[in-house]
């Protein structure tokens, strides 16, 4: 990894994407990060520079724009999040930062992974409003059912699994919600369907893609991305 990074800088490389398994090395490497890159564990972004070499997670930037036009609305209220890895990680860090939310519910299938995220953010950005749970549905219909906003950020229902879903307890769900689901394919999963059969609003993980991408073209470019024209192209894609 870190001959390779020798050699894109080497061949005039402005910057470049990162995904797994590399966004988690690859910062030991790099010059500096940027904090949410630091605080969340992990560069998807690097941006090459006569300076040095700078790291990025722009997937913190997709979902803050995601959300932005709902943030009255989430603003006080209790949070449930699904997931324990890097994209959870993500959603956490813009919840607090860039979010008043009241509680953040971390719901994983290995309770002590989300008890560990639990006691980082703690530590890290001095949020202890936090609850853990197992990813037991049964158990979980009051905890979702009472958030404001439920956010999944597994890859549960992704294409080509389309039938599998975290829950598929209906009474999980009500009109008063927010529900996101970071997949984009399909552009909804089983897990929005039964929430938006149940009167939530819905969301899913294309505007995320869409903008954490735009971020990276502006921080290798300087320029804004045509957000409308590739929104257009990128949606083509995905529906064939």
């Amino acid at each position: 990894l870190k001959a390779s990074l020798k050699g894109m800088i080497a061949l005039g490389f402005k910057g470049i994407n990162v995904t797994i398994p590399h966004k988690e090395k690859i910062a030991q490497f790099l010059d500096d990060v940027s904090e949410e890159a630091a605080i969340v564990g992990a560069v998807n972004t690097v941006v090459f520079e006569a300076n040095g070499t700078h790291g990025y997670n722009t997937d913190v930037h997709g979902i803050s724009e995601t959300l932005k036009d709902y943030k009255d609305d989430i603003n006080g209220t209790d949070v449930s999040v699904i997931g324990g890895g890097g994209a959870a990680r993500a959603v956490i860090y813009s919840l607090i930062r860039n979010f008043k939310v009241n509680k953040i519910n971390i719901i994983n299938r290995t309770e002590q992974k989300a008890e560990s995220m639990k006691d980082y953010f703690a530590a890290k950005m001095l949020f202890d409003s936090i609850k853990t749970y197992e990813l037991f549905p049964p158990d979980l219909v009051d905890v979702l059912s009472s958030s404001k906003l439920i956010i999944n950020t597994t890859s549960i229902g992704m294409s080509p699994d389309v039938d599998d879903t975290a829950t598929e307890i209906a009474e999980s769900f009500n009109e008063n919600q927010i529900v996101f689901d970071v997949i984009y394919n399909p552009l909804k999963t089983k897990f929005l369907e039964i929430a938006e059969s149940r009167g939530a609003k819905t969301i899913n993980g294309f505007q995320m893609f869409l903008e954490q991408g735009a971020k990276s073209f502006e921080l290798w470019t300087g320029a804004a991305m045509d957000l409308e024209k590739v929104s257009e192209l990128l949606l083509s894609k995905l529906k064939t």
